[in-house]
């Protein structure tokens, strides 16, 4: 602060010489009667006789036309019936004398009146009044310099707070900053830890709003969101809503407040979710005579309900006699006699000026009887006391001030009022008193059953939002369960088909081992289907981390298992069949294995490398906010769980590539053995019926499951459905059909369908002309010629069979001949033979045909039906009795000349009938004719 200045013998600071110059420099002539009367010596005589007049200054505008002046004419019945109880009382050697200056709520004219009292009234020993607080705040500054102490009625202003700046300035009224401390406890009290400020962006506001904010912090309170405005309130409104602020607390004038309960009915920001909190200081039906908005009184009042106005209690509610002697009641009667004397307004200050007059009352006696002790004390009995001392002794008495009065306890901490704040609530177009806040003991006193919410409990301070798992319905799960354990029981039957049956031709050359492997990788699919129904409502969250890893491998080597099962069974018909050059390949199921070994140990390779470099973790994905479908006074905010991890897309890419290759290899292999007709052997067309029904589920199932992640039933059923329909499938192509077989015809499996002759002979070579054409596409001309020179080698067959049938018939007739007609047919049979091995490119029929030359040579000749010799050669060859003693024949000998291939009984060593060549009769047979039947 800069340097004070003495002007007129007192201490002034630079903002109180300006303005007194200001009007010194046109009023010479006050100036110099100021001067002189300034020179006088102290009167000592005010504290030491008795019956005294003592003067007060009261400042407070008068004039009508001035702002706030309806407050100050309330004001004076008040003034007159304190000075005239302070008389009644007999307690006080002094009578105080009043003398109103009007400073007509103008700085200048306010200052002027202030000067003029100093200048040419009485010794005023301290100042009453200060209602305008512009005006209050000027004159209160200088008090210092003035050795002057003010007690104000009337100004509310924060600013008047400030203790370095108006160490002077007290006040029987409490601030508005005194209504923060009440606010804080009425929202303990409730539980309300949340607020949003709306502020009207005035200083008097914005220096409330401040203080509420410390006072917040210090309550460890929340402030959601802080707004102020200047003229249009309802974006702040809308901003206070989009935060989600329940509880507003809001500091504006009545002018505005119309604006900000309309903005609020339009943004349905009223009625049991929120509770608006504003300042009680209101004029009556003010709705009325403020409303400047488009709403009606209508909408208004229906915002409005509810509301709770924070004020100073204008009386105490306490009916005990005070320092006067009457109650706060009795003191109001005699307030409103006085009104309808004078025929003025009542003014909510008058209780708060009744006790002013009886707070100066005691501070001059207190200050008197100091004096007087100090004068007695005096040995030389010259005793004089100047300006700075009195006003010191003031200050000080007036800190120490603590009586009951009309308004409640009168105490001062730091110069402001510890007074009684009210707490009114807006009820059916009217405000009732709800409680009361005593400041001094620091107590929220709420009266029982008068506070109304309109809902059936207190507004929640913000949308509690409970969080809520989108969880897999319990009985979507037991029916699932349910169809995977039935699917697991036709695994398990399945399962104790093939083991019973492993040593039956039919399941034999089927590699019971490989079915074994895919009833078990059924199985694990099978399995983690219960995996994958259980979320964080089933088990704790280490828990469901590790189902996130355990059902993951599950599912993975369970498909290998058993689809790479499938696979290699169809590769080692491949190799078998389709190898032309090799005339015998011998591929055992241990190699099988080894190659399925080989698929799962890539899979564990992938699994163990994610397993470690990136795990898989619980995530928690939450959603937006959902009603209550209860109709509660909450938010849902699902959440759902994921198995995810940080590079998830490149992990799923692998294990896809990996698999999809695995199908695509299946399909090449299925498609490639497609015309091998031994069901025993082949399930090229099962293989490619199950891959093709798994491929289309799977990318179905995978689309549709991330398109349904947010709904884990729909996305649990999807996957559970795929899971067992793709296992149940393969499950019941591969072994059906032969469960099937086995119970109608067992033999017919093991046969080779390409041993039977059609009716329709050209549907036949057609037949073979589309197995010929699968050995070698690209050389279509070739197989033109070929299947022409197939079709007239087999007539020719056809005949030679027949000749070779009558020599058969002859021989056993005539077996002294045999000899001789093997002689003479032995070129024959050679020509037999070289013609069976071009057509089909092995040397199997040579064997038959030696077979069903030399087993059975009696049994049938002496039966000859002599006809035949008349009878086509073609007709003859193809009727039921040769056709019938040619596979009773060809059929042994083709499954034990298969049985190598796969590891089975060596054609060379073991046969269903004796060999021919150790029959002495056929010893002279080339041995380049005992060839293995390959069946193709």
């Amino acid at each position: 602060m800069a340097p004070s200045r003495r002007h007129c013998g007192w201490e002034m600071t630079p903002l109180s010489v300006c303005l007194l110059l200001s009007i010194l420099m046109f009023q010479p002539a006050l100036a110099k009667v100021c001067n002189d009367y300034t020179r006088h010596g102290q009167d000592n005589s005010w504290f030491s006789g008795d019956n005294e007049k003592l003067p007060i200054m009261v400042l407070m505008p008068m004039n009508e036309s001035a702002l706030m002046s309806s407050i100050s004419q309330g004001i004076e019945p008040a003034v007159q019936l304190a000075i005239q109880h302070i008389k009644e009382s007999r307690n006080y050697k002094f009578s105080l004398i009043t003398k109103i200056y009007d400073t007509e709520c103008d700085n200048a004219k306010g200052l002027r009146a202030f000067f003029d009292a100093i200048c040419y009234g009485p010794k005023h020993l301290m100042i009453f009044g200060g209602v305008c607080p512009s005006v209050t705040s000027i004159i209160a500054e200088s008090l210092e310099g003035w050795n002057l102490v003010q007690l104000s009625f009337a100004a509310t202003t924060p600013v008047l707070a400030d203790k370095k700046k108006y160490p002077n300035f007290f006040r029987t009224v409490p601030s508005d900053n005194a209504v923060n401390p009440a606010v804080v406890k009425f929202l303990n009290f409730y539980n309300w830890s949340r607020v949003g400020t709306l502020t009207q962006d005035v200083q008097r506001f914005s220096e409330v709003r401040n203080d509420l904010t410390n006072e917040l912090e210090k309550a460890d309170i929340q402030i959601a969101d802080t707004e102020s405005f200047s003229n249009d309130p309802c974006v702040n409104v809308k901003k206070l809503k989009d935060n989600d602020v329940r509880i507003i607390i809001g500091q504006f004038d009545e002018n505005l407040a119309s604006k900000v309960f309309c903005c609020a009915y339009n943004l349905n920001m009223y009625g049991s979710k929120y509770q608006w909190i504003i300042p009680g200081w209101y004029q009556g039906n003010w709705w009325e005579q403020a409303n400047s908005t488009n709403c009606t009184t209508r909408k208004l009042l229906t915002a409005m309900e509810g509301y709770i106005a924070v004020d100073f209690e204008p009386l105490s509610a306490k009916q005990v006699k005070g320092i006067s002697g009457r109650t706060p009641k009795e003191y109001e009667r005699e307030y409103s006699k006085e009104l309808q004397q004078k025929g003025v307004e009542p003014s909510k200050y008058h209780g708060f000026a009744y006790d002013g007059i009886w707070v100066i009352a005691k501070t001059l006696t207190r200050v008197m009887d100091l004096l007087q002790h100090k004068e007695r004390q005096d040995m030389y009995h010259n005793f004089t006391v100047d300006d700075r001392e009195v006003g010191r002794l003031v200050l000080d008495v007036m800190n120490e001030t603590n009586f009951y009065g009309v308004t409640g306890q009168v105490m001062f901490r730091n110069g402001e009022r510890m007074g009684t704040i009210k707490f009114t609530q807006f009820q059916e177009g009217q405000e009732v008193k709800v409680g009361e806040y005593n400041a001094i003991a620091d107590v929220l006193d709420l009266i029982n059953n008068t506070m109304r919410f309109q809902g059936v409990e207190p507004p929640k301070d913000r949308t509690f939002v409970r969080l809520q798992r989108r969880n897999i319905n319990v009985p979507l799960y037991s029916i699932l369960s349910v169809i995977t354990i039935l699917g697991m029981l036709m695994a398990g039957a399945f399962l104790f088909f093939n083991i019973k049956n492993r040593n039956h031709r039919l399941i034999k050359m089927s590699s019971p081992y490989m079915n074994n492997l895919i009833i078990l990788g059924g199985m694990l699919s099978y399995s983690s289907i219960f995996l994958f129904g259980l979320d964080g409502a089933l088990v704790s969250d280490k828990e469901f981390e590790a189902l996130c890893t355990v059902r993951t491998w599950i599912l993975i080597v369970g498909y290998t298992t058993a689809f790479g099962a499938m696979f290699a069974k169809t590769w080692r018909v491949h190799a078998i069949f389709k190898n032309v050059k090799m005339k015998k390949k011998i591929i055992k199921d241990q190699k099988l294995l080894i190659i399925v070994g080989g698929m799962l140990l890539i899979d564990l390779c992938i699994l163990i490398c994610w397993q470690i470099v990136d795990p898989l973790k619980r995530t928690v994905e939450e959603y937006s906010l959902e009603a209550d479908p209860q109709g509660q006074d909450i938010a849902i905010r699902p959440f759902l769980e994921h198995c995810e991890n940080t590079h998830m897309t490149i992990w799923l890419g692998i294990v896809y590539a990996y698999k999809g290759l695995l199908m695509l290899f299946g399909c090449f292999l299925a498609w490639e053995t497609r015309n091998v007709s031994i069901p025993a052997l082949n399930d090229s067309k099962y293989i490619g019926m199950s891959v093709y029904n798994v491929g289309i589920m799977c990318i179905i199932g995978a689309a549709v499951s991330f398109l349904t992640r947010d709904q884990p039933n729909v996305q649990f059923c999807i996957v559970a459905l795929v899971i067992i329909f793709c296992s149940t499938i393969t499950l019941c192509l591969v072994f059906v059909p032969k469960f099937i077989t086995m119970r109608t015809n067992p033999d017919a499996a093991t046969q080779n369908r390409r041993l039977k002759f059609n009716t329709n002979q050209k549907k036949e070579d057609s037949k073979m002309s589309t197995s010929v054409t699968s050995v070698n596409q690209a050389n279509t001309s070739r197989l033109d010629g070929l299947q022409t020179d197939n079709h007239r080698l087999r007539m020719k067959i056809t005949e030679l069979d027949k000749e070779l049938e009558e020599v058969t018939m002859q021989l056993q007739d005539t077996p002294e001949k045999t000899p001789y007609i093997k002689q003479n047919h032995y070129g024959d049979v050679n020509n037999i033979l070289s013609i069976r091995n071009f057509t089909d490119s092995k040397e199997g029929e040579k064997s038959i045909l030696k077979n069903h030359l030399e087993q059975k040579p009696q049994a049938q000749w002496g039966s000859m039906d002599p006809s035949r010799i008349n009878r086509g050669p073609l007709e003859d060859i193809n009727s039921p009795e040769h056709i019938q003693r040619r596979l009773s024949l060809q059929l042994p000998i083709l499954h034990h000349a298969y049985l190598p291939s796969i590891g089975g009984v060596d054609a060379s060593c073991t046969s269903p009938n004796p060999s021919p060549s150790s029959s002495p009769r056929h010893r002279h047979i080339p041995p380049s004719y005992r060839v293995m039947v390959s069946g193709l």
